[in-house]
């Protein structure tokens, strides 16, 4: 599925992560900003236990096995 690591950038990439269960981790430039399971998404924003992160300001990793 996706690598300890890999960016999610894509559309179906947040979407296999919330219908597999899989955790991804949060950056804002170099800086951890969070880590869970992802509640929603749109072309625009994150939304990652009850936060919002717009997509075009932050990175998001996928953390499979935290």
């Amino acid at each position: 599925m996706y690598h300890n690591g890999e960016a999610l950038t894509k559309d179906h990439h947040f979407r296999d992560h919330i219908d597999h269960s899989v955790p991804i981790q949060v950056y804002w430039q170099d800086t951890h900003q969070d880590i869970g399971f992802i509640d929603e998404f749109s072309e625009k924003f994150v939304r990652i236990q009850r936060m919002i992160y717009m997509r075009e300001h932050f990175t998001f990793i996928s953390r499979p096995g935290y």
